[in-house]
Protein backbone atom coordinates (compact mmCIF):
# COMPACT_ATOMS: atom_id res chain seq x y z
CA UNK A 1 0.00 0.00 0.00
CA UNK A 2 2.73 2.21 1.05
CA UNK A 3 4.28 2.29 -2.96
CA UNK A 4 0.71 2.64 -4.34
CA UNK A 5 0.59 6.64 -3.38
CA UNK A 6 1.99 9.13 -5.54
CA UNK A 7 4.61 11.66 -3.29
CA UNK A 8 3.27 14.57 -5.77
CA UNK A 9 -0.30 13.90 -5.18
CA UNK A 10 -0.47 12.94 -1.66
CA UNK A 11 2.13 16.02 -1.38
CA UNK A 12 0.34 18.97 -3.01
CA UNK A 13 -3.05 17.98 -1.35
CA UNK A 14 -1.26 17.83 2.08
CA UNK A 15 -2.00 14.21 2.57
CA UNK A 16 -0.77 11.01 4.16
CA UNK A 17 2.34 9.73 1.96
CA UNK A 18 1.37 6.52 2.57
CA UNK A 19 -2.29 6.07 2.25
CA UNK A 20 -3.36 9.20 0.51
CA UNK A 21 -6.27 10.02 2.24
CA UNK A 22 -5.78 10.90 6.34
CA UNK A 23 -4.72 15.30 6.58
CA UNK A 24 -0.62 15.56 7.23
CA UNK A 25 -1.09 18.50 9.29
CA UNK A 26 -2.24 18.99 12.78
CA UNK A 27 -1.92 22.99 12.35
CA UNK A 28 -0.55 25.27 9.33
CA UNK A 29 2.78 23.40 9.10
CA UNK A 30 2.53 21.01 12.11
CA UNK A 31 2.63 17.93 11.08
CA UNK A 32 0.40 15.15 12.69
CA UNK A 33 2.33 12.29 14.38
CA UNK A 34 0.42 9.84 13.03
CA UNK A 35 -1.83 9.10 10.23
CA UNK A 36 -5.98 9.67 11.10
CA UNK A 37 -7.16 6.75 8.17
CA UNK A 38 -3.57 4.54 8.12
CA UNK A 39 -2.23 5.13 11.63
CA UNK A 40 1.11 5.66 9.83
CA UNK A 41 3.87 6.87 12.37
CA UNK A 42 5.21 10.34 11.20
CA UNK A 43 7.48 10.77 14.38
CA UNK A 44 10.72 10.06 12.82
CA UNK A 45 10.21 12.15 9.54
CA UNK A 46 11.04 15.99 9.37
CA UNK A 47 11.34 18.40 6.36
CA UNK A 48 13.84 20.42 8.26
CA UNK A 49 14.33 23.77 5.62
CA UNK A 50 14.47 22.25 2.99
CA UNK A 51 10.77 23.58 1.70
CA UNK A 52 11.44 27.13 3.26
CA UNK A 53 14.59 27.42 0.70
CA UNK A 54 12.83 26.30 -2.00
CA UNK A 55 9.84 28.04 -1.62
CA UNK A 56 12.20 31.56 -0.96
CA UNK A 57 13.68 30.75 -4.25
CA UNK A 58 10.75 30.23 -6.49
CA UNK A 59 8.85 33.39 -5.04
CA UNK A 60 12.18 35.19 -5.59
CA UNK A 61 12.46 33.77 -9.31
CA UNK A 62 8.28 34.99 -9.97
CA UNK A 63 8.49 38.24 -8.28
CA UNK A 64 12.13 40.07 -9.30
CA UNK A 65 11.21 39.88 -12.64
CA UNK A 66 8.21 41.86 -11.62
CA UNK A 67 9.45 44.45 -9.51
CA UNK A 68 12.30 45.16 -11.88
CA UNK A 69 9.90 45.18 -14.58
CA UNK A 70 7.47 47.47 -12.75
CA UNK A 71 10.58 49.69 -11.91
CA UNK A 72 11.69 50.06 -15.34
CA UNK A 73 8.36 50.39 -16.95
CA UNK A 74 7.00 52.70 -14.63
CA UNK A 75 9.19 54.39 -12.05
CA UNK A 76 7.50 54.73 -8.88
CA UNK A 77 8.93 55.75 -5.77
CA UNK A 78 10.98 52.86 -4.14
CA UNK A 79 8.21 53.05 -0.74
CA UNK A 80 5.36 51.99 -3.73
CA UNK A 81 7.20 49.00 -5.16
CA UNK A 82 7.86 48.07 -1.08
CA UNK A 83 4.29 48.51 -0.77
CA UNK A 84 3.30 46.01 -3.59
CA UNK A 85 5.68 43.72 -3.80
CA UNK A 86 6.41 42.89 0.14
CA UNK A 87 3.20 41.85 0.73
CA UNK A 88 2.94 39.71 -2.53
CA UNK A 89 6.01 37.93 -1.55
CA UNK A 90 4.84 36.93 1.82
CA UNK A 91 1.68 36.30 0.40
CA UNK A 92 3.13 34.31 -1.88
CA UNK A 93 5.68 31.77 0.62
CA UNK A 94 2.47 31.91 2.42
CA UNK A 95 0.60 30.23 -0.21
CA UNK A 96 3.76 27.67 -1.30
CA UNK A 97 5.04 26.58 2.00
CA UNK A 98 2.26 24.11 3.47
CA UNK A 99 2.44 22.42 -0.14
CA UNK A 100 6.04 22.79 -0.43
CA UNK A 101 6.74 21.37 3.24
CA UNK A 102 4.23 18.37 2.80
CA UNK A 103 5.80 17.37 -0.85
CA UNK A 104 9.25 17.06 0.65
CA UNK A 105 7.70 15.26 3.30
CA UNK A 106 5.75 12.75 1.11
CA UNK A 107 9.51 12.20 -1.10
CA UNK A 108 11.21 11.37 1.80
CA UNK A 109 8.61 9.12 3.20
CA UNK A 110 8.72 7.43 -0.56
CA UNK A 111 12.42 7.55 -0.62
CA UNK A 112 12.53 6.11 3.09
CA UNK A 113 14.71 9.06 3.75
CA UNK A 114 15.90 9.65 7.34
CA UNK A 115 18.15 12.06 9.40
CA UNK A 116 22.28 11.25 9.32
CA UNK A 117 23.86 9.42 11.64
CA UNK A 118 27.32 9.17 12.68
CA UNK A 119 28.47 5.65 13.42
CA UNK A 120 31.70 5.25 15.12
CA UNK A 121 34.46 3.09 13.22
CA UNK A 122 36.87 1.24 14.75
CA UNK A 123 39.68 3.55 13.20
CA UNK A 124 37.80 6.15 15.33
CA UNK A 125 38.11 4.27 18.86
CA UNK A 126 41.90 3.93 18.25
Amino acid sequence: MGGSVSPVSAGLRCRCPQCGEGDLFRGYLTIKPNCAACEANFQSMEAGDGPAFFVVVIVGILVVPLALGTQVALEPPIWLQALIWLPVSIALCMWFLRPFKALMFAMQWRHHAREAEFEASEDDAA
